[in-house]
């Protein structure tokens, strides 16, 4: 294919600039010392000359104009691609007979009383771009590694469904099954790569549309840090992740594209299917996004793979010596290109080539035929396994192949390209009939006339079966495959809980550094110490964890090749190639995908890492929840930290740091183990327990989620008769009222329960109330646990009924309920129907705001006075208290005035 050096324009910016050359002689000159390069010293020395050449013309002040995009052809030119090693027709009759069947499974899916939907559009356009990859390219595990990590676009799994079965990976049973996953089981494929649902089969949920890209980065990423750190060797494995040109509009798909560059991820190859639809218009019906993708990754640092034209081109663009066909290729938007898919080759002829003389003659001797299959290059093999071994070879940068496709590619005129083509599911008869001879398929007319269309297999003895089960022991074994072959790890023992379980005398400390505390000791642990992965958003000294750096250190593959400015100080920051610790920057999105791909190393690669990510608890189930839900379906493992908790914690930082509700988020995630301890002992049995929970010999697949505060408070050591069990299922008695004759009991979490404790003095002492207080570490489980009691007693009637575990805790304790945190109500309210008595909550609904904790406390009335007026209210309601007690309080307290609060402990950033 022509290249820009065979032009006279040069291209900015995607589009050609006349510049006069004065010195053509000269010129070819410095063209010609270029190519002596390399072809004498190689491509990296050329690359790096050139880097050195534009240094040095800035440095001389001389305008270079970045060259951010090339000419709309292949980056590849023809005479540059390799050897092609595979049979061309047998993988043509194999891809030919995978669409098919994708298509006809999804058609199937629609017959009467089913209708689950499904997509056809996206694989038929990529179809190609995943069978070079899976022919060639895609290791398997089989090897006793993690082989490549593929991040599967999720609108194409009916392809990738369609060639398991081929395999005889799948049955027709398991097609005809899609998306009837609890109504057809065991057989139920799910809709999208899920591997929470299909746990043997998918390794990455991708339909989330942008987590796929960012995940994929940080996939690659969290490869080079455990080869670094020596836990795994992963030099062999390759991260690739197939997109949508639609889908880089999701701001998580292009966020993080510069830390791949700046850490050199060669690892890493995105394949964006651009086949210029959305799903229900153009991409970028005036512009280019093949163009716009290219500046964005080249801006980024990325090697750019242009894959736009197939072979068909090639003798049209041999003859384009003065660039009219390549300015024309430029210069049409992407829309016209979409109306080209669409029509006939004499539309094409008028339009495109008609509007020039030397474009006209350049096709005069091509039929409309042959200008109709004019093709794109994202469906010609051989251009595809060009750009994927330049892919693989290509060192030192990330690499993204933005391939043009079209969408819908062989399923007829009612589909290819046109708008409405992502939503269409159901292929009429005729569209059958036509899609079968395009994909010269042996289905007579019958078998498609007479009901459900029936899937194609050449049988298991054929020769394209053969090749594609040879092709697949050549690299590794089958994809997508997901392998467990993890250990259990040891766990540290009792003694390494001792320290946090003393509590902390006289000092006074936030349930964050008790945290800190606990975790610095298990690091020590010989065992397990080093599969700790540490990741915060740019927050490690917010939450005191600047004590790990000069041990732990934070990853940096380059090192530190500076002098830090703080080196003298004992806490100086400090990187290191085998960092433990991960400084994502302040992205919460990065700090997250990094999480997922921690977690997930157990399965990934056979190796378990206890990731640990602390973050501002308003920033985390808020801002990256979705991502949260991907870690789920990942079967993901971890501890995952919502330091600053409560809304009323974090002073002077108001609204958008006051985190009133991530709990409640929280317990809408299946997967997620969420606890809002008060004291480090019970950080201590709940860390024990979740080790034992993800990593012990009965694995399960869960995440801890633990909110933890800023607030100084002192913690007491534990109790002698300590609640283990209680800590654990989410509520304990953590002090038991001694004085007072009026009994009442006062359920708190977190941070609200030493307010709870103040409530307790203040009933006894001045109202003849006897309070116990309970430690409410998870009012999440104790609801998941009571919803499951209940479902089971629905569903067994003739057993005898089971009783939640809150309300069997509860029954022996006297008086009303009152229920306090500093979560907005809801989160403590989500016991309310299993509490053995009258019940209230107090919380902070609403927005938060800046000021001091005891004055906001107060605004919200939970504070330890209003406690005392929420109880005294209940028992007034049983005739233990008079009324006229409340108003009494009220007066007493100055409830109604906010600045009469005591403003509380200030600071205590962690």
């Amino acid at each position: 294919m022509a290249s820009g050096s065979d032009r006279n324009p040069i291209i900015i910016g995607g589009l050609p600039s006349q510049v006069p050359d004065f010195d053509p002689e000269e010129t070819q000159e410095w063209l010609d010392s270029l190519d002596a390069a390399v072809d004498e010293r190689g491509r990296e020395r050329a690359r790096y000359l050139m880097l050195r050449l534009i240094e040095r013309a800035r440095e001389k002040r001389v305008a270079v104009p970045e060259m951010r995009s090339t000419d709309y052809v292949n980056t590849i030119p023809t005479r540059a691609e390799p050897f092609f090693p595979g049979n061309e027709e047998i993988e043509r009759r194999i891809l030919n007979a995978t669409r098919w069947n994708a298509a006809v499974m999804v058609s199937r899916a629609q017959r009467p009383g089913i209708g689950v939907g499904g997509h056809i559009a996206t694989f038929a356009s990529s179809a190609s771009l995943y069978d070079v990859g899976f022919n060639h390219f895609f290791r398997g595990k089989d090897e006793g590694d993690g082989g490549d990590q593929i991040f599967f676009q999720g609108h194409a799994s009916p392809g990738i469904y369609a060639r398991a079965f081929m395999l005889d990976r799948l049955s027709e049973q398991n097609l005809d099954a899609f998306r009837q996953e609890k109504s057809k089981a065991p057989y139920g494929l799910s809709s999208y790569p899920h591997p929470r649902l299909m746990p043997e089969f998918w390794e990455f949920p991708t339909v989330s549309m942008g987590l796929g890209p960012i995940g994929a980065i940080y996939q690659a990423r969290m490869n080079r840090y455990m080869h670094a750190r020596g836990i795994a060797d992963t030099s062999k494995s390759r991260v690739w992740a197939f997109l949508g040109d639609g889908e880089m509009d999701e701001p998580e798909s292009l966020g993080q594209l510069t830390i791949a560059a700046r850490e050199g991820l060669d690892n890493l190859t995105f394949v964006v299917n651009c086949n210029l639809q959305r799903l229900d218009g153009p991409v970028r019906g005036n512009g280019k996004v093949i163009q716009e993708l290219e500046s964005v990754f080249r801006g980024a640092g990325w090697n750019v793979i242009k894959l736009i034209w197939d072979r068909t081109w090639d003798p049209l663009l041999a003859q384009d010596r003065d660039g009219i066909l390549v300015n024309k290729m430029n210069t049409t938007p992407d829309g016209q290109f979409q109306t080209y898919a669409t029509e006939s080759g004499a539309y094409i002829r008028d339009h495109f080539f008609g509007d020039d003389q030397r474009l006209r003659a350049m096709v005069e001797g091509m039929t409309d035929d042959q200008i109709l299959h004019l093709g794109r290059g994202g469906h010609d093999h051989r251009k595809i396994y060009a750009a994927f071994k330049a892919a693989v070879e290509h060192t030192g940068q990330p690499t993204v192949i933005l391939a043009k496709t079209v969408k819908g590619w062989t399923l007829g005129p009612n589909f290819e390209g046109r708008n409405a083509t992502h939503q269409m599911k159901k292929l009429t008869v005729d569209d059958l009939k036509g899609f079968r001879d395009r994909l010269h398929l042996p289905i007579s007319d019958k078998e498609l006339e007479g009901g459900a269309p029936p899937y194609y297999h050449p049988g298991r003895d054929s020769e394209e079966i053969q090749y594609m089960h040879d092709r697949r022991k050549g690299l590794g074994g089958y994809v997508p495959t997901r392998v467990v072959r993890a250990q259990p790890l040891p766990l540290p023992d009792d003694k390494t809980y001792a320290t946090v379980k003393k509590g902390s005398g006289q000092q006074s400390i936030a349930t964050t550094m008790a945290f800190v505390r606990l975790l610095k000791d298990l690091m020590r642990d010989k065992e397990i110490g080093k599969r700790f992965v540490l990741i915060a958003p740019d927050e490690y000294r917010t939450f005191g964890m600047d004590s790990f750096f000069p041990s732990a250190k934070i990853y940096n593959p380059l090192g530190q090749q500076y002098e830090s400015v703080d080196r003298e100080l004992l806490l100086a920051y400090k990187e290191s190639p085998t960092g433990q610790m991960l400084h994502d920057g302040i992205s919460e999105a990065g700090c997250t995908a990094s999480l997922i791909a921690a977690g997930s190393a157990y399965a990934t690669h056979g190796e378990p890492l206890i990731p640990v990510y602390v973050f501002y608890s308003m920033f985390g189930f808020q801002r990256t929840g979705d991502q949260f839900w991907q870690m789920a379906d990942q079967l993901a493992r971890g501890f995952v930290l919502g330091a600053t908790a409560g809304r009323t914690t974090l002073t002077g930082e108001g609204l958008q740091h006051a985190d009133g509700h991530s709990q409640l988020l929280a317990s809408t995630n299946p997967g997620c183990v969420a606890y809002d301890p008060a004291f480090g002992f019970e950080i201590a049995h709940i860390v024990k327990d979740g080790l034992r929970r993800m990593y012990g010999p009965d694995s399960e697949d869960v995440f801890y989620y633990l909110t933890v505060y800023n607030e100084p408070i002192q913690h007491p050591a534990e109790p002698a008769n300590v609640d283990v069990e209680g800590i654990l299922k989410g509520v304990h008695r953590f002090s038991e009222g001694t004085s007072g004759s009026i009994p009442a009991q006062i359920l708190a979490s977190g941070v609200a329960v030493p307010w709870a404790v103040e409530a307790q003095r203040i009933l006894a002492e001045e109202w003849n109330v006897r309070a116990d207080v309970w430690s409410a570490t998870s009012w999440n489980e104790l609801r998941r646990e009571a919803v499951e009691v209940e479902r089971h007693n629905l569903l067994h009637p003739e057993e005898e009924q089971r009783v939640p575990y809150v309300t069997r805790k509860l029954s022996g304790a006297q008086g009303p309920f009152v229920a306090v945190s500093d979560w907005m109500r809801s989160v403590p309210d989500q016991i309310a129907r299993w509490v053995p008595g009258p019940y209230q909550s107090l919380g902070a609904d609403g927005f938060g705001f800046a000021d001091t904790r005891g004055a906001a406390r107060r605004f919200f009335h939970i504070d330890a006075q209003s406690v005392v007026l929420a109880v005294l209210t209940e028992l007034a309601k049983q005739g233990r208290v008079d009324r006229s007690a409340l108003k009494q309080a009220i007066d007493r307290y100055q409830l109604l005035d906010v600045a009469s609060a005591d403003p509380g402990a200030a600071g205590g950033d962690a």
